[in-house]
């Protein structure tokens, strides 16, 4: 594999897939306090594909995250401080915390935001891409998803319409191996959720999801097509979440073992095996890579500390944002 990054850029993709590791890191500790309410999604193990993709776009280009979404801004480039306190339901959060947890947005960097209802990004992802196209700009839409969404109806209807229209956009499944507690296996007889590309008429390419470089070389190829009209991909990255489907739902469910999970994060860490690549092939030096790993530290500190120091929004501000203003 061609690795055509320079030295910044190395540095740039381990940082943020540090940020999204300390960020979930920390926000898992502040839920088990009581000050993140409700349900919590986290991205432990997914960070290789999540800053692989994001990295192949521009600041400009649009993307779509889903339930667990926490490091899809991260790995666009977002800033912290407004993520974790859009957590803790603070007025400083990026919507202003009404959105809490699944429903992150950040237009600053081409996060068009995240929802809790499976699927659903796809088509916004698709409406997305055909505005670009149709004002004649070339930006492109990415869309994460799960193996779960791609069961659902919205997968096939904005795929499908996507396909017809030739947006620019890059469908890119999440395949963590399970929904909810249901492996994918139980659910699909297709060896490849990318397999189902064919039956639209556009490519499918399965990458390890894993290898961040792996990633971007995949996703770069896909928004290079995209951008000069030759529409979209379907791509399946295949990772693991090392916690339960939300933060709060217990490992008594049964659907996988302490030894797959342990197994996973010995020998696939999507940041371990970046590292022993930075380390080997780029002659990186471990202190340069732990400095990385201790500002990452430092800036989600700042970023906890932030939030709660934060105001809560005011109940004057309820309905600000829902309704339009009347004509």
């Amino acid at each position: 594999m061609k690795v055509n990054l320079d030295r910044d850029e190395l540095v740039e993709m381990l940082r943020r897939m540090e940020r999204i590791r300390k960020f979930e890191d920390a926000a898992v500790e502040l839920h088990k306090n009581g000050e993140i309410r409700g349900s919590l999604h986290t991205s432990h193990g997914q960070e290789g594909e999540i800053v692989g993709a994001c990295m192949a776009l521009r600041l400009d280009d649009y993307m779509v995250g889903n339930h667990r979404s926490h490091g899809h801004p991260i790995g666009k480039g977002a800033k912290l401080r407004g993520l974790m306190a859009e957590l803790l339901a603070k007025e400083t959060g990026v919507c202003r915390g009404k959105g809490g947890s699944m429903h992150l947005a950040d237009f600053s960097v081409g996060s068009l935001g995240e929802t809790s209802i499976v699927g659903s990004g796809i088509p916004v992802a698709a409406g997305a891409a055909l505005g670009a196209k149709m004002q004649g700009i070339d930006r492109v839409s990415l869309c994460f998803f799960g193996d779960g969404a791609s069961q659902e109806g919205a997968f096939h209807e904005g795929i499908n319409m996507a396909a017809i229209w030739q947006v620019p956009a890059i469908f890119l499944c999440e395949n963590n191996g399970y929904a909810v507690s249901t492996p994918i296996t139980k659910t699909a007889l297709v060896a490849n959720i990318a397999d189902r590309a064919a039956g639209y008429g556009i490519p499918g390419i399965v990458v390890d999801g894993q290898d961040v470089l792996a990633v971007h070389e995949v996703v770069t190829e896909a928004v290079r097509r995209a951008r000069s009209g030759g529409g979209p991909t379907l791509i399946e990255a295949k990772t693991y979440r090392y916690f339960d489907h939300a933060a709060n739902m217990g490992r008594d469910l049964g659907y996988r073992t302490d030894a797959e999970i342990d197994d996973w994060r010995a020998k696939r860490d999507p940041i371990a095996l970046f590292r022993a690549r930075l380390t080997g092939d780029f002659k990186f030096k471990d202190a340069e890579l732990d400095a990385i790993a201790e500002a990452a530290d430092s800036e989600v500190a700042d970023a906890v500390q932030f939030a709660k120091d934060s105001p809560s929004p005011a109940a004057s501000e309820a309905f600000n944002d829902v309704f339009a203003p009347a004509a």
